[in-house]
């Protein structure tokens, strides 16, 4: 998946946000648990559009992380965001998570528009200086049960 070409095209992003999104894909591939771990790719008409992961969180116990929602432009406008997150919620829930948190950053919209229409809520806001822009982080939360 093209994390960093569609960022980069779209909000200006520099290349440390694909060696972000590497980090969190090498750190599954590594060693993930299965019955508490997923990672789900859209694909439509044989190419890959979309992504989702649902992961652990160390810190946290009880609490499943949402990493790296993506829809291609290729695939946008086809529902597959709102698929991908409702299967990861799903996911989440059947494994016995008992929230669901995400960090996001402000100029992704669409992706907000997701979470919000599932019942996540805003907990925390915190602007920095990431991916070559100054962005205003923000974590999500959702209780699953």
């Amino acid at each position: 998946m093209a994390h960093g070409e569609v960022y980069s095209a779209e909000f200006g992003w520099d290349p440390s946000f694909e060696a972000l999104v590497a980090r969190i894909v090498a750190d599954y591939a590594a060693g993930h648990d299965p019955g508490r771990e997923a990672a789900w790719i859209a694909e439509l008409d044989g190419q890959r559009v979309g992504c989702i992961f649902c992961v652990a969180d160390p810190a946290c116990e009880g609490t499943a992380l949402l990493r790296i929602l993506l829809v291609h432009p290729d695939g946008r406008g086809r529902d597959l965001g709102r698929r991908l997150v409702g299967t990861c919620l799903q996911f989440a829930r059947d494994a016995g998570y008992e929230r669901m948190r995400l960090w996001t950053n402000h100029p992704l919209a669409a992706a907000r528009h997701l979470y919000l229409e599932r019942g996540f809520r805003l907990i925390a806001e915190e602007p920095h200086h990431s991916f070559g822009v100054d962005l205003v982080g923000q974590t999500y939360e959702l209780d699953l049960i």
